[in-house]
C-alpha cells in the first residue's frame, strides 16, 4: 500500500491544481499564458522525463530511485504551497513533475518485483493481479479524489493547501516505503543521456512556442525532436527502440494517445475555468460538479475490458466527441443539470474507455522484454499529448470566456483521433501477434 499512496499522490497532483487554478490566478496575479505554465511545467516534466526515469531505476535500484523522487516530490510540492511568485510557483511545479518521473516508474517496478507472476500469496497476501487490480483502483481514485479535495481545500484553506496536503502523504509513504520494502539490487543498463536532453528541449520549445507565439521556438524545436529521432535509430541505448514502433500497434496506438492527451489536460484546464469564472461557481462547487465526471472515469475504466475491442474504442471516442460539442455549446448562463451534466458522463464514460483500450493496443504483441518500455512510452505519449494540447488550446483561447473556442478544438482534436484509431488500430490483434514488425 505504501507504493500504491505514492501512485495515488503523483495522480492527485495533477487533478488537484485544476479546481485551485482562478484561485492561484488572482492570488498571483497571472496572466492566461502563466497560468498554463503551473499546469503544463509538471506534465511536461513528467512526461519528458517518465523514460529516464525508468532507465534510472535499472540503473540505480529500484527503492533507491523511489525514495529519491519521492523525496524531490515532497520538497517541491512544499516550495508550491510556499511559492511567493508565479515563477517560483511554475519552477516548483516543473520540479513535482521531475519527482514524479522517478518514482512513478520505480514505483511500479518495485510492485513487479514483490509479486512476481505466477506466485502464490503467503499469509493472505495479494497475486499480482490482485496488486495491479489495487495499483489501478488507486489510480483511479487520485483522480476522482483530487476534484473534490481541490475544491474543499481552496474554499476553507485558499490555493496553498492543494499543495501542501501532498506533503505529509509523500513523507508517510517514503517513510512506509523505507521500513517495509527491502533493498533492490541494480540490474545495469545504459542512458542515453543527450537523446533525453534533446527530447526534454525540444519538447519545452515547442510548448513555449505555442504558448508565447514564437515561432523560431517552434522551428529549434522541431530540429531538436528531430535530432532526438536520428539519435535514436544510431545509439546502443535508445530511449525509443525504433524496433518497438515497428512492433504491432504500437506506433499507432501512441499517435492516438498523444491526441488523447491533449484533449485530457485540455478539458480538465477549461471546465473548472468556465464553471468559476463563466458560470460563478465557488471552488467547491465546481469541484463537487465534477465528480460526476471523475467517477464516470473510474466505472468506464473498469469496464472497458469487457468490451469489444473495435467497438469499445470506436464508441468511446464517438461519446467523447459528443460529449465535447455539447460542453462547446454549454451557455454562459447555464447550469450544471442542463449544460454540464450529459456531457460529463459522456466525456468520462469515453476517456475512461479510450485509456484503457489505446493503452492495451500500445502494448500488444510486444515482446515481454520490451512490455516495461511499451507502457512507459505509452504513458509519456499521453503526458507529452498534453502539455503540447494545452499550450495549443490556451494560444488559441486566451481567457475563460474563450471556453467555446476551447471545447470546440478539443472535440475536434477528438474526431482526428476518432479517425486515427478507426483507420489504423481496427485490425484483429492475432493478425498484429502473428506479424510483430
Amino acid at each position: 500500500m505504501a507504493l500504491a499512496t505514492a501512485q495515488f499522490v503523483v495522480v492527485l497532483s495533477t487533478s488537484i491544481v485544476n479546481v485551485a487554478l482562478p484561485a492561484v490566478s488572482g492570488g498571483l496575479g497571472l496572466s492566461s499564458g502563466a497560468l498554463s505554465w503551473v499546469v503544463n511545467a509538471y506534465v511536461l516534466a513528467f512526461g519528458a522525463l517518465l523514460l529516464p526515469g525508468g532507465r534510472f531505476a535499472d540503473l540505480f535500484g529500484r527503492r533507491r530511485m523511489f525514495v529519491a523522487g519521492t523525496t524531490v516530490f515532497a520538497l517541491a510540492s512544499l516550495a508550491a504551497g510556499l511559492a511567493p511568485n508565479a515563477g517560483a510557483l511554475i519552477a516548483a511545479r516543473a520540479a513535482q513533475g521531475v519527482g514524479a518521473a522517478l518514482l512513478a516508474p520505480a514505483a511500479l517496478a518495485l510492485v513487479l518485483l514483490i509479486f512476481p507472476p505466477g506466485a502464490k500469496p503467503q499469509g493472505g497476501g495479494l497475486t499480482r493481479g490482485a496488486a495491479l487490480g489495487v495499483w489501478g483502483a488507486v489510480s483511479g481514485a487520485g483522480g476522482a479524489a483530487g476534484v473534490i479535495l481541490g475544491g474543499v481545500l481552496t474554499e476553507w484553506y485558499g490555493w496553498r493547501a492543494v499543495f501542501l496536503v501532498v506533503v505529509p502523504i509523500a513523507v508517510t509513504s517514503l517513510g512506509a516505503t523505507l521500513l517495509l520494502v527491502p533493498a533492490d539490487r541494480p540490474t545495469g543498463g545504459g542512458l542515453d543521456l543527450v537523446g533525453t536532453i534533446a527530447s526534454t528541449a525540444g519538447l519545452t520549445a515547442l510548448v513555449y512556442a505555442l504558448t508565447a507565439g514564437q515561432p523560431l521556438a517552434a522551428v529549434a524545436g522541431l530540429a531538436l525532436l528531430s535530432a532526438f529521432a536520428d539519435r535514436q535509430r544510431r545509439t546502443t541505448t535508445p530511449l525509443v527502440p525504433p524496433r518497438l514502433l515497428r512492433t504491432g500497434r504500437v506506433a499507432a496506438a501512441n499517435l492516438a494517445m498523444t491526441l488523447l492527451g491533449a484533449v485530457w489536460v485540455g478539458l480538465f484546464y477549461f471546465l473548472p475555468l468556465y464553471q468559476q469564472q463563466v458560470l460563478g461557481y465557488s471552488a467547491l462547487a465546481a469541484g463537487l460538479t465534477q465528480l460526476p465526471l471523475a467517477l464516470t472515469v473510474v466505472v468506464a475504466s473498469t469496464l472497458a475490458p469487457r468490451l469489444p475491442d473495435r467497438a469499445g474504442l470506436g464508441a468511446a471516442l464517438a461519446a467523447l466527441t459528443l460529449g465535447l460539442t455539447l460542453l462547446a455549446l454549454a451557455r454562459t448562463d447555464g447550469t450544471f443539470a442542463v449544460d454540464l451534466l450529459g456531457p460529463s458522463v459522456l466525456v468520462g464514460a469515453g476517456l475512461g474507455v479510450a485509456f484503457v483500450r489505446l493503452t492495451t493496443l500500445a502494448t500488444d504483441g510486444v515482446p515481454a522484454a520490451d512490455s516495461g518500455l511499451a507502457g512507459g512510452l505509452v504513458n509519456t505519449t499521453r503526458q507529452t499529448g498534453g502539455a503540447l494540447g494545452l499550450a495549443l488550446l490556451t494560444a488559441l483561447a486566451p481567457t475563460a470566456g474563450d471556453h467555446r473556442t476551447a471545447f470546440v478544438t478539443t472535440a475536434l482534436i477528438a474526431l482526428l483521433t476518432t479517425a486515427v484509431a478507426l483507420t489504423t488500430l481496427t485490425g484483429s490483434t492475432d493478425r498484429t501477434r502473428r506479424n510483430p514488425s
